[in-house]
């Protein structure tokens, strides 16, 4: 059975984006953070977005921008396989991307009983909190960055129930980015 891996950065109270979808507050250059980044993509595994995330990424990382300022990152972000749950995007050009057009928590409960390696969903904040909701997630990393805004998108915007979570690990960068990462408590 494949391991369903969400990550996702976040402010210290609590917000994955600011207000439209603002995320200038993630922006800064930490090589601690970076390393440990490239380290997730080098894993391998399947890329899960949402087509918000997805629109945002492909965007970038297959430019001549990204490739400049963060080559092996945007290397890896561009050889990984992907894969976009959308109901209104009728095509998904950024390499090595399938659209999934179908229902999201039966796509993924497929994907996750099939052979391969793990998968993790980036972003994609919805579709974090409905696999939430259904258990379809097996760990959950927060890139904890020290920095507060005002207003934003929780973690679990419109989260129905608890969400239960136990720490099973923890990691601190010299620029007070913090890594946390959680399993369902009784897993």
């Amino acid at each position: 059975m494949r391991r369903l891996v969400m990550f996702n950065f976040m402010t210290l109270n609590g917000f994955i984006e600011g207000a439209k979808g603002d995320i200038s507050w993630n922006k800064n250059s930490d090589p601690e953070k970076d390393a440990y980044a490239m380290e997730g993509i080098g894993a391998g595994g399947t890329l899960l977005f949402g087509r918000v995330t997805y629109e945002m990424m492909a965007s970038y990382w297959p430019t001549p921008v990204a490739l400049e300022q963060n080559h092996a990152m945007a290397e890896g972000m561009n050889r990984a396989d992907k894969v976009v749950f959308s109901k209104t995007l009728t095509k998904a050009d950024w390499s090595n991307t399938r659209l999934i057009r179908g229902d999201l928590i039966q796509e993924v409960k497929n994907m996750k009983q099939s052979s391969g390696s793990s998968m993790c969903v980036l972003g994609s904040g919805s579709i974090v909190t409905q696999l939430a909701e259904r258990g379809l997630i097996d760990t959950y990393q927060f890139m904890i960055d020290p920095v507060a805004i005002g207003d934003g998108t929780p973690a679990f915007k419109g989260l129905k129930r608890p969400l239960n979570l136990k720490l099973i690990s923890s990691r601190v960068f010299k620029s007070g980015v913090v890594v946390l990462n959680y399993e369902p408590a009784g897993a």
